[in-house]
């Protein structure tokens, strides 16, 4: 995707209502991310997707940081959203402290960094994002072997969320941000 200004504009004054999480994205990463200024056009359903992604990324999550992140990652790539995959990798990068496997998600059918389970669940996300979703017995069967029913639950929902996100800002076309650069190393 081209990294070109979303067509629908961006807002240049964020409702009140989203205050505390402007406030939080300014100290970490020293602006508004831009999907904010258009998803602040619906600072309720902001709130809710908000609430939605803080229970997947919990610290008592069934999923490792490092898996979510991966799992997000990969699914930016395939629905072509500039900024997930810019935030994403970042994400990924922090959570794994290897630049490689970052660089790496793309190819993750051929390359050695990425484990079993790690393999099931990106095969699983990959059949997930497709238009319709196709899972194959093979691919439950796979999952079946490094996670147990709640975790596979808690995939599907973390991989849902993704989709929903990367493809509210791919149809926008909200540019990337500029969090990691293209070998996946995070910006100072």
């Amino acid at each position: 995707m081209k990294n070109r200004q979303p067509w629908v504009p961006p807002l240049s004054k964020i409702p009140a209502s989203l205050a505390p999480v402007v406030k939080m994205q300014k100290k970490h990463y020293g602006d508004v991310l831009n999907p904010t200024r258009l998803w602040g056009r619906m600072p309720r359903l902001f709130w809710l997707v908000a609430l939605f992604v803080g229970w997947l990324e919990r610290k008592q999550a069934r999923l490792s940081p490092e898996l979510r992140a991966l799992l997000m990652t990969r699914v930016s790539q395939q629905c072509d959203c500039a900024f997930c995959i810019d935030a994403n990798s970042l994400r990924l990068a922090q959570r794994c402290n290897a630049l490689e496997k970052v660089q790496a998600v793309a190819e993750w059918r051929s390359s050695a960094l990425f484990t079993g389970g790690e393999r099931a669940a990106l095969d699983y996300a990959e059949a997930m994002t497709a238009t319709p979703p196709r899972i194959s017995d093979e691919q439950k069967a796979a999952l079946k072997q490094y996670y147990d029913d709640e975790a596979i639950c808690e995939m599907t929902a973390l991989v849902a969320f993704q989709n929903l996100s990367a493809r509210f800002n791919a149809a926008l076309e909200i540019p990337s941000q500029g969090l990691c650069d293209a070998q996946g190393k995070p910006h100072a």
